[in-house]
């Protein structure tokens, strides 16, 4: 295939080959790869066979729910009765963070003699070991690292288990991807038909972009692949959601943005079990009603975490390297107040409420060469419970020790000597355009054969380097975003746009030269396509 000198570019930059742009499903990792899961098809083999009754355990956000969603429907698959499967969630703002107790006494309860998590259990020895004393099996599909002694389950299929050599790409996978690759395991054991695992693709693609994984080797090709099946998804659930959500084409923009906060609001303001549902409701009538709870649910958290972040503005940021504050906050909405101020101050952050019972929970967000999962450890002593990624975890304190903690971490990061971490949040260009007319509808074409984009492969960036202020105008209800046209030595114009501009762009005049960063888009009016661009840094 031809392609545009512009898209050579960029592909020559970023080293991409013909590997990359067209994925192949069947070049798709093996799944017996990784640990365990010899033992844990095995188990799963023998459950279903005789007829024994599974609880399925996940977790409260999108990861974990659609992880429990594909088990769900891999199970019934391999022949499993949906009455022998029992599903359990945990109840964020009861169990908190990883398996909950409460999973003992459930299973034994309903006469479950096979626990299977996934998306968690990697760091809940105790509870295991509770199960089994109790003579229920457990089986470990998760993604985290392994915070202490590897738990005691039958099979712990984690590809961070450092007793194992295990492909990166294989490390890389969510709890969602685990556990379609423990589906594709079963399609090789022959416990489900050849090619019906693919229907699953829509949910491991969602858990995988939403919980931010790395989207090159198999998260691509899952992503990929997901995209197309989640076009004819067969799921009630998903086709209304993407109704209400006004999903016109499915790309990263609408999986991140419009649909994963929406299945995410459930989990994180009420029950995750709404979002649950609705991933597997057959019935159309009962997918509008949990589509619109969950839509209701999306604006109530949207409202508390703009209110909290303006709230701790106010306050005050202190000079520490790692923001640590507590307030009475929403419960569900502290990752994502943490994941704003680390955007808008350039720190890691620490975001704590106060629990019914009297102790601090919360969660945190950071960027670069800070590990989260490190600094974990190296506080411990301080926590009652903590677990997560390098970029994400959750945490659990006494109020006594939160001075301690302040303390410990930010003498954590400054041992570690970084400098010049807020490099890690800047934008970067990929390619500098001088002659505007490159950018053309055949390069945007050509940029679709990269999505999806995310970690690992993020969207492309154009610098446009000189060019000149022809029009400046305010736009919105509040007069706060940014229409902007510009123009290059040729004449040729370029529609652009800023939302929530900063105050000082709305400065500029007509006839200035300016260099800008830009994510080129396609704007589509009565029919006619256009190439114009989201302006993300200016520089006069």
């Amino acid at each position: 295939m031809q392609h545009t000198t512009l898209f050579l570019k960029l592909l020559e930059k970023r080293g991409f080959t013909d590997d990359f742009l067209y994925p192949k499903y069947e070049n798709l990792s093996n799944p017996f790869l990784m640990p365990d899961m010899k033992e844990a098809i095995a188990r799963i083999r023998q459950a279903v066979s005789n007829s024994e009754k599974i609880l399925i355990y996940g977790d409260y956000d999108v990861d974990g729910v659609t992880a429990t969603a594909i088990l769900w429907n891999a199970l019934t698959m391999a022949g499993a009765s949906e009455e022998r499967i029992i599903m359990m969630l945990p109840d964020r703002f009861v169990d908190g963070y990883g398996m909950s107790k409460k999973v003992v006494q459930r299973a034994a309860v309903e006469g479950a003699s096979l626990v299977i998590t996934v998306d968690c259990g990697s760091n809940n020895g105790e509870v295991i070991d509770e199960l089994l004393s109790k003579g229920i099996d457990v089986v470990v599909t998760d993604h985290h690292e392994i915070m202490g002694d590897l738990p005691k389950g039958v099979a712990v299929v984690n590809a961070k288990r450092t007793d194992r050599d295990v492909p990166q790409t294989l490390k890389q996978l969510c709890g969602a991807g685990v556990v379609f690759f423990l589906a594709r395991a079963m399609v090789q054991e022959g416990m489900i038909p050849d090619g019906q695992e693919k229907w699953l693709l829509d949910l491991a693609m969602i858990g995988t972009i939403c919980d931010a994984m790395e989207l090159t080797g198999d998260n691509r090709i899952i992503c990929r692949f997901g995209m197309v099946v989640l076009a004819k998804t067969r799921r009630a659930g998903l086709r209304q959601l993407m109704r209400t959500a006004k999903v016109r084409k499915i790309d990263t923009e609408a999986i991140g943005f419009q649909l994963g906060p929406r299945l995410n609001a459930a989990g994180r303001m009420k029950s995750a079990e709404i979002s649950l549902e609705l991933l597997l409701t057959t019935s159309e009538i009962e997918a509008i009603n949990l589509t619109e709870e969950l839509e209701g649910l999306n604006a109530e958290r949207r409202s508390q975490q703009e209110a909290a972040v303006r709230e701790i503005g106010e306050r005050g940021i202190s000079d520490e390297p790692v923001i640590i504050v507590t307030g009475d906050w929403h419960e569900g909405v502290l990752g994502i107040i943490a994941g704003k101020l680390t955007e808008k101050y350039k720190k890691p952050a620490f975001v704590l409420a106060e629990t019914s019972e009297g102790e601090l929970k919360g969660s945190g967000r950071s960027f670069g060469d800070f590990s989260l999962a490190e600094a974990i450890k190296a506080c411990t002593q301080y926590l009652i419970s903590g677990g997560g990624h390098a970029e994400a975890c959750g945490v659990k304190l006494e109020k006594e020790k939160l001075a301690d903690f302040i303390k410990a971490v930010n003498d954590y990061y400054r041992g570690l000597g970084l400098k010049h971490q807020e490099r890690f949040l800047e934008v970067r260009e990929d390619l500098k355009v001088g002659k505007l007319s490159s950018l053309t509808l055949d390069f945007m074409g050509e940029l679709e054969l990269l999505e999806p984009f995310g970690n690992g492969n993020p969207e492309p960036l154009i610098l446009l380097d000189g060019v000149e202020v022809v029009f400046v105008d305010r736009i919105g209800k509040d007069g706060k975003h940014l229409k902007l046209t510009v123009k290059d030595t040729g004449e040729n114009r370029l529609r652009l746009v800023a939302f929530s501009a900063p105050e000082e762009w709305f400065e500029l005049k007509n006839g200035m030269k300016i260099s800008m960063i830009i994510q080129p888009m396609v704007n589509e009016w009565n029919g006619v396509s256009s190439v114009e661009g989201r302006i993300l840094s200016i520089k006069k």
